[in-house]
């Protein structure tokens, strides 16, 4: 599947590119004026009906591949498994070592400096196993908020 999302973002650059170069390569409706008061380019590579067919028509096929190239990339863009739900109906993740590294900042401060309040997140009874025991965070954080 990477593969062929691959091959079709691939073919839609090489298409837009090539639609930029087109439409910078052909000349506007009024360039046609200079030609018939004598300005001398109308004889071209194309013909004597002049590049308007070609270009236009080659520039055409590269939308068309460009248009069908993004509804492809849309469509398979859209395949993967919707997760149902917020982020934010999640828990937050807890930072290990946030509670003890602001404990140790208040501990080590001088006497005569400003203290800071260090709000430390609720504990949890360590386990059964052993196993060290992550602090929760608070439920919001407009419970941390220093009230006047």
């Amino acid at each position: 599947m990477n593969v062929l999302l691959t091959i079709i973002l691939a073919i839609q650059m090489l298409s837009a590119l090539g639609m930029i170069v087109l439409v910078l390569i052909q000349h506007g409706k009024g360039a046609d004026m200079g030609a018939a008061f004598g300005g001398g380019s109308a004889g071209s590579l194309f013909g004597a009906s002049g590049s308007a067919n070609f270009l236009s028509r080659t520039t055409g096929v590269l939308a068309a591949v460009f248009f069908a190239c993004t509804l492809a990339l849309a469509y398979f863009g859209n395949l993967r498994p919707v997760e149902s739900g917020s982020v934010l109906d999640g828990p937050a993740a807890a930072i290990p070592g946030s509670a003890a590294s602001g404990a140790k900042m208040a501990a080590s401060a001088p006497t005569g400096a400003a203290q800071i309040p260090t709000t430390t997140a609720p504990s949890v009874a360590p386990a059964t196993t052993g196993a060290a025991a992550i602090p929760t965070p608070a439920a919001s954080g407009a419970a941390q908020i220093p009230s006047k």
